[in-house]
C-alpha cells in the first residue's frame, strides 16, 4: 500500500504517522497569547457548571468588629442601649418616635424593645478611638446575665457571564498563493491575541468601575478638577497604602505563571499597581519623603522574586505593572489651555488611573474551564468538501472562529483602589 496523507483533518492518521503541524501552530499561538495577559494573571477562573444558569453567587461574611456589620441582633431582652448618643425610639406598636441618624439602617428588637441602638451587635465596630473601645468592651458582672449579645451579617455578591466571539473567512487561493507560507499560523495567533486583549480590556473596565477606594492626586476632589497640579506624588501612594492596610488588603498576591503548564506563585509582601505607559515618566521621577528616588527598577530585584508580565519596578509597597492598552479618561479633567508638560485631549487634561488590585478582591467567571484560565474555543474549517454547500458549491471558502465565556465576580471592593492623576509628558 502506498504512503498516503489520509486527511488528518477528518480524524484519520496518515500511513507514516500522526500529523501535528496544525496543532503545533495553535499551541504556539496560545503560548504567545499567554504572554499578553496582565490583569488575568492575578486571578483564576471560577467555573460555572452546566445547567446552573449564567449567574454565580457567593456569601461574604462580615467581621464582628466592622461598621459594615449592621444588625439588630445585639439588643438584649430588656432593650438595653449600649450607646445613648445613637438611638432610635419606637412605641409598642412599632411606630418611630425619634431618630437622630436617619441615614443609618434602623430595626426593631424582636423582643419588643422600645429603644434600639444601631450597630450594637458589633460592639465598637471599626472604631479606633481608645475611649470608645474601652467603653464598649464586653465586661461581665459576677452574676453574668443576658448581656453583650452580638450579631453577625453576611452580604451576597453575584456576577454574570456572557459569551463572546468573532470569525474570519478566507479563500483557498489566499492560502495557495500568499507569500507567507505560515499564514494560517499567524492568523491563529492574532485571533487569540485579539480575544485575549478583549478579555483583558473587559476585566480592566470591571476592575476600575468596581474600586471601593478612589483617591485623587493633589487637591482635586472630582474629575473636572484634575489639572497639571494634581499629579501623583509619593505621599499619595503612602496614603493609599494606609487605606488598603485599614481594609485588611493582603500584601501577598498570588499570580498565575507559566506557559504550556500553568502554575501559581505568591509575590512577597507587595500589592500590584497597574498603570498606562504614559505614567512611566511620572512614576520614575517620584522622590520619597527624604528626597531620594522612590522608584526601584525591576532589574534590581528580579533575581530574587517572581516577576509579573509588564512589571517595571516598585515604589513603596507597590509593584508597578505597565499595561500598554491601559484605559484613561480622555479630556475629563479641567481645561488645560494647551499644556506643554501634561497630557491633554480637547484642551482638557487627561486623567490616568493607577489601579491597585488586592488578593481575593475578584474572580473571573468561565464555562467549562480548567479553573485557571479562560478557555478559548477555535473552530477551523478550511476550504474543501467540509465547507461546500449550496452557498459555496465548490468549497472555495473556509473560515476560522473563536468564542469564549467571560464574567466578573466582585468579592471585596474595598481591596480594589484607584488613584486618578494627571500625567507628565
Amino acid at each position: 500500500m502506498p504512503q498516503i496523507y489520509n486527511d488528518p483533518a477528518g480524524g484519520n492518521d496518515s500511513s507514516i504517522g500522526k500529523q501535528f503541524r496544525t496543532d503545533h501552530y495553535i499551541k504556539r499561538a496560545l503560548i504567545e497569547a499567554r504572554k499578553e495577559m496582565y490583569f488575568g494573571q492575578l486571578s483564576g477562573v471560577t467555573n460555572m457548571p452546566k445547567n446552573m444558569g449564567k449567574k454565580i453567587k457567593k456569601y461574604h461574611y462580615l467581621p464582628l468588629l466592622d461598621d459594615a456589620n449592621m444588625n439588630d441582633q445585639g439588643i438584649d431582652a430588656s432593650g438595653a442601649v449600649i450607646d445613648n448618643t445613637r438611638w432610635s425610639a419606637w412605641n409598642g406598636q412599632g411606630v418611630l418616635l425619634g431618630d437622630n441618624f436617619i441615614d443609618e439602617v434602623t430595626a426593631l428588637s424582636q423582643e419588643g424593645a422600645n429603644i434600639i441602638r444601631q450597630n450594637s451587635g458589633n460592639l465598637y465596630g471599626s472604631s479606633k478611638d481608645v475611649g470608645v473601645i474601652s467603653s464598649k468592651l464586653p465586661t461581665l458582672s459576677e452574676t453574668g446575665g443576658r448581656v453583650n449579645r452580638v450579631g453577625f451579617t453576611r452580604k451576597e455578591v453575584e456576577g454574570t457571564m456572557e459569551k463572546f466571539g468573532f470569525f474570519d473567512e478566507y479563500t483557498q487561493e489566499s492560502v495557495d498563493f500568499d507569500s507567507d507560507a505560515e499564514l494560517q499560523m499567524h492568523i491563529h495567533r492574532e485571533m487569540l491575541n485579539g480575544a485575549m486583549e478583549m478579555t483583558e480590556d473587559a476585566l480592566m473596565v470591571d476592575l476600575m468601575n468596581s474600586a471601593g477606594v478612589v483617591r485623587f492626586a493633589g487637591t482635586a476632589a472630582a474629575n473636572i478638577q484634575v489639572s497639571d497640579e494634581d499629579t501623583v506624588v509619593y505621599g499619595d501612594l503612602l496614603r493609599l497604602s494606609i487605606d488598603l492596610d485599614n481594609n485588611r488588603t493582603p500584601k501577598q498576591t498570588k499570580v498565575i505563571t507559566g506557559t504550556r503548564r500553568i502554575d501559581t506563585k505568591t509575590l512577597p509582601a507587595a500589592r500590584v499597581m497597574f498603570i498606562g505607559s504614559e505614567l512611566i515618566p511620572t512614576i520614575e521621577g517620584l522622590t520619597d519623603s527624604h528626597g531620594n528616588p522612590a522608584f526601584i527598577p525591576v532589574q534590581k530585584y528580579a533575581a530574587a522574586t517572581t516577576i509579573l508580565n509588564g512589571e517595571i519596578g516598585s515604589v513603596s509597597n507597590f509593584r508597578i505593572v505597565v499595561v500598554p492598552e491601559m484605559g484613561k479618561w480622555s479630556g475629563a479633567g479641567s481645561p488645560g489651555g494647551g499644556s506643554e508638560t501634561h497630557y491633554e485631549s480637547g484642551n482638557n487634561f487627561d486623567i490616568f488611573p493607577m489601579l491597585v488590585v488586592g488578593e481575593g478582591s475578584f474572580t473571573t467567571i468561565g464555562f467549562q474551564t480548567d479553573g485557571k484560565s479562560t478557555k478559548f474555543k477555535i473552530t477551523h474549517k478550511p476550504p474543501g468538501e467540509a465547507t461546500a454547500d449550496r452557498n459555496d458549491p465548490y468549497g472555495e471558502t473556509g473560515f476560522m472562529s473563536i468564542k469564549w465565556w467571560y464574567g466578573f465576580l466582585l468579592e471585596r471592593s474595598e481591596r480594589i483602589a484607584v488613584i486618578k492623576t494627571a500625567a507628565i509628558m
